[in-house]
């Protein structure tokens, strides 16, 4: 995720520690950076499309799909809807940052059950997904216009939840919530997506067991008594 492309003028050196590739074309560079101490990226060199292929996880394009083909991939194994959207074997290109944005727009828990969704709820998961892919896409083409698109980020301004932990949210002003698990965070509203019900982590939960606040009036309570 710290990997970035760049766009330098011609002959421009590899930079030091985080630099990891550099491509030399007529009117530029694309150099190839990786900030951080975790190493994550990797160039493969491949021959046609068959070379290619081999490398593509075969996650469904949602903007090329039809409902049927999406609910079809959704129900295909039992998972939590934010593990689902970011399996690059079930959905192609929508990561972290968007399957947050996309389970507010479509007012559901991150942590509901793939399997366990209506038609209905389904129905507005597939609207959601598109709608949310569709803006961000124009909108960061509009931010980028001719030049080379510098700022990469997971976090944009403009987005409802995603990197807003205590901020409102835009649709009902209830201060966002969060769970961290792993290498990663859900980021959701709990009037919008869970009824006012407070999602903890298994870790958390387990070490605050009755002491966790289950509901969002609960915390508010908690925290106007300390």
């Amino acid at each position: 995720m710290p990997a970035r492309f760049r766009w330098k003028p011609p002959q421009a050196p590899i930079p030091g520690k985080v630099g990891l590739l550099a491509l030399d074309f007529e009117h530029g560079t694309l150099v190839l950076t990786e900030a951080g101490t975790k190493r994550q990226a990797s160039l493969h060199v491949v021959a046609g499309r068959a070379g290619l292929a081999q490398h593509d996880p075969g996650g469904l394009e949602v903007l090329e799909a039809d409902p049927a083909a999406f609910e079809q991939t959704l129900r295909r194994e039992n998972h939590t809807l934010k593990r689902a959207l970011t399996d690059p074997h079930l959905f192609s290109g929508i990561g972290n940052a968007y399957s947050d944005e996309i389970l507010h727009a479509a007012r559901l828990s991150p942590f509901k059950q793939t399997r366990s969704l209506t038609d209905e709820q389904v129905r507005r998961l597939f609207e959601a997904t598109r709608g949310t892919l569709i803006e961000w896409t124009d909108r960061l083409r509009d931010e980028a216009g001719d030049q080379f698109p510098e700022k990469v980020t997971a976090f944009r301004e403009g987005m409802a939840v995603h990197g807003r932990y205590g901020r409102p949210c835009p649709d009902c002003g209830a201060p966002v919530q969060r769970v961290v698990y792993a290498d990663n965070e859900a980021n959701y509203c709990a009037v919008c997506q869970t009824g006012g019900r407070l999602l903890a982590d298994r870790a958390l939960s387990r070490l605050l067991r009755d002491d966790w606040p289950r509901t969002l009036d609960e915390l508010e309570r908690r925290r106007r008594g300390s």
